[in-house]
């Protein structure tokens, strides 16, 4: 199983670079000027983060965790916050306030639970569940639309599926890693999906610029 996991982890890295080549050549094609065409830039930061954090460990001058923690993950989910709140939904008060109690839950993550790991990581946890509610939003959203049966050219549906897949199905495997970590075949199927559903969700990212409409709303 562990060649299998070394095997998704670098299948993780290519469909990244891939959403990120793709999201960058159809907004140039297509000359897109909206709000979602700076998602296409989100995807090159992301896979530059990530590719950084696989190769570029000797060169950094950090430990490689707090890079990510501090760093990678609060700006993935201000960005979502950001993507839903904002663009999709037109919620922009929601967008901030989110943005807000998001980074204010750093506080409890560093004075209770970096010691007490009940809950592996706070922050992730509670920025996911965040994210849910947006997520739940979105789909009313797409299925109380005028446009429903035109699903296929909202470039939403394919981002939000992708999302669906990945933060909020991994959310228990982030919240109780180390509890599920104790039952060895438990944690490596587990660890199986949440490779193969940020693979998923990397190439619906991409799916989102290919058959999307970017001026779809």
């Amino acid at each position: 199983m562990k060649d299998i996991h070394l095997l998704l982890q670098n299948v993780m890295i290519v469909s990244e670079g891939l959403a990120a080549f793709t999201a960058v050549i159809m907004t140039f094609i297509r000359k897109s000027k909206n709000l979602y065409s700076y998602f296409a830039g989100y995807l090159v930061f992301i896979f530059c983060c990530e590719a950084f954090g696989k190769f570029g460990v000797k060169y950094n001058p950090f430990p490689m965790h707090l890079f990510f923690n501090y760093f990678v993950i609060p700006l993935e989910f201000i960005f979502f916050f950001w993507l839903y709140a904002y663009v999709s939904l037109k919620k922009k008060v929601l967008f901030w306030i989110f943005t807000a109690v998001f980074l204010l839950a750093y506080i409890p993550n560093e004075l209770y639970f970096l010691k007490n790991k009940y809950i592996f990581s706070f922050n992730y946890t509670f920025g996911s569940v965040l994210l849910m509610f947006l997520v739940v939003l979105e789909y009313y959203k797409q299925v109380n639309s005028d446009r429903i049966l035109e699903f296929a050219k909202n470039p939403m549906f394919y981002t939000n599926l992708g999302v669906t897949l990945f933060y909020i199905g991994t959310l228990p495997y982030w919240t109780f890693y180390l509890q599920i970590y104790e039952h060895k075949q438990i944690w490596g199927m587990y660890t199986l999906y949440f490779q193969a559903s940020a693979v998923i969700m990397y190439l619906m990212f991409a799916s989102s610029f290919i058959w999307g409409k970017q001026n779809y709303s």
